[in-house]
C-alpha cells in the first residue's frame, strides 16, 4: 500500500468548524439509499406481529453511523458492492438486536425519547425480536458465503459480551483501574466500530495490510467515541443520556478513575461512599462531578480522547486523498465534537 501525503491534522479540522451528519453522508449518498432498501428487505417477515414490530423499529432509524462507517471504509479502500451492503446490514442488525436486548435487561421504557420495544410489546417479544435480527444478519452472510464478514462480526459479539460481563463484575467490586477500564471499552464499544471498518475493507479487498489499517482505525475511533460518551455523564446539558447515569449504575469511567487516583485519601473515601450507595440524589451527582473536575478527571479524559482521535486520523494517512477518506477524518472530528 503506497503512503499518501499526510491528511490535515485533526486539530486543523476541529478549528472553528462544525461537522454535520449530512457532510459525512455526502460521499456515499447513493450507497446509503441502496443500503436502506437492502436493510428493509432483509428484515421482512411473514409473521404479522413480527412485521409490525419491525416496521416500528425501522421508523426509529437513528443516525445510522455504523452502516455509514462501513460504506465510507469500503469507498476508502475500493468500490462499494453487494458484499459491502451485506456487511453494513449485518452490523446494523447486530447493533439493533443489542439495543433491544439491552432495554430488556435495563428495564428501560424509553430510548432516545421514544417507547422501547419491551415497553410496547413486553419482554418476550423484545427478546425474540433481538434473536430474529441477529439470525437474519448471520444468514445474510452465510447464504452469500461472506465468511470473513461473519467471522469479523461474530468476534465483535464475543468481545461485546465479555466487556459487558467484566463491567458488571467490576461494578459489584468497584476495584476498576485504568487498564481494566480500557479493556472494557475496547471490548464493549470499540470492537463494534472496528468491525464496521473491517467489514468495509474486507468487502472490497483481500489486502491484509489495508484491512489491518482499517481495523486499527475503527478500534481507535471506538475508544475516542466511548470516552466522549463517558464525559457526557459529568456534563451540564441534556444530551439524550441522563446525567449521572453511569454513576448511578456504579460504572467507573475514566474521569472518575483518574480523579480518585489523584485525590487525597479522605476525599476519596467520601466519594466512594457515594459511588457504593444504592440510591444517589441529584446533589450527590453534582458533588461527584465537582470532585472529578477539581482533581483533573475531565481534563485527563479529554486529553486521552484526543490522543485516540489523532491516532485514528493518522491511520488514514496511508490512503490516497479522496472524499471518502476525508469524510472518515471528519467522522473522527464529529465523534469528539458531538453533543449527544
Amino acid at each position: 500500500m503506497v503512503e499518501a501525503p499526510a491528511a490535515p491534522q485533526l486539530a486543523d479540522r476541529l478549528d472553528g468548524r462544525t461537522v454535520s451528519l449530512d457532510d459525512l453522508r455526502r460521499p456515499v449518498e447513493n450507497d446509503l439509499r441502496q443500503f436502506q432498501a437492502f436493510f428493509r428487505a432483509s428484515m421482512k417477515s411473514d409473521v404479522r406481529l413480527l412485521d409490525l414490530v419491525i416496521r416500528y423499529v425501522l421508523r426509529q432509524k437513528g443516525k445510522q453511523l455504523r452502516p455509514l462507517l462501513v460504506l465510507l471504509s469500503a469507498r476508502t479502500c475500493g468500490e462499494v458492492n453487494d458484499s459491502t451492503l451485506r456487511g453494513a446490514a449485518l452490523v446494523e442488525l447486530l447493533h439493533t438486536a443489542t439495543l433491544v436486548h439491552d432495554d430488556v435487561v435495563d428495564e428501560a421504557d424509553m430510548r432516545r425519547g421514544v417507547w422501547s420495544i419491551n415497553a410496547l410489546w413486553k419482554n418476550k417479544v423484545a427478546v425474540l425480536l433481538g434473536d430474529f435480527l441477529l439470525s437474519r444478519g448471520l444468514l445474510l452472510a452465510l447464504d452469500a458465503g461472506d465468511y470473513r464478514l461473519l467471522h469479523t462480526v461474530s468476534d465483535a459479539v464475543r468481545r461485546m459480551s465479555e466487556g459487558e460481563l467484566l463491567q458488571i463484575e467490576k461494578a459489584r467490586r468497584l476495584d476498576i483501574d485504568e487498564e481494566t477500564y480500557f479493556r472494557i471499552i475496547s471490548d464493549k464499544t470499540a470492537s463494534l466500530l472496528s468491525a464496521c471498518t473491517t467489514c468495509g475493507a474486507v468487502s472490497v479487498t483481500d489486502d491484509d495490510e489495508v484491512i489491518g489499517t482499517m481495523t486499527r482505525f475503527g478500534e481507535k475511533l471506538g475508544l475516542a467515541f466511548q470516552i466522549r460518551d463517558d464525559l457526557f455523564d459529568f456534563g451540564v446539558d441534556d444530551v439524550g443520556k441522563p446525567l449521572g447515569i453511569d454513576l448511578k449504575e456504579k460504572k467507573m469511567t475514566l474521569p472518575l478513575i483518574h480523579a480518585l487516583e489523584h485525590a487525597p485519601a479522605s476525599e476519596r473515601r467520601g466519594v466512594m461512599r457515594v459511588v457504593r450507595a444504592r440510591s444517589k440524589s441529584r446533589e450527590d451527582v453534582k458533588a461527584v462531578s465537582a470532585f472529578v473536575e477539581r482533581h483533573g478527571g475531565l481534563a485527563y479524559a479529554r486529553q486521552r480522547m484526543m490522543h485516540f482521535a489523532e491516532d485514528a486520523a493518522s491511520e488514514l494517512d496511508r490512503f490516497p486523498r479522496g472524499e471518502a477518506r476525508d469524510a472518515l477524518v471528519d467522522l473522527v472530528a464529529f465523534t469528539v465534537l458531538r453533543r449527544r
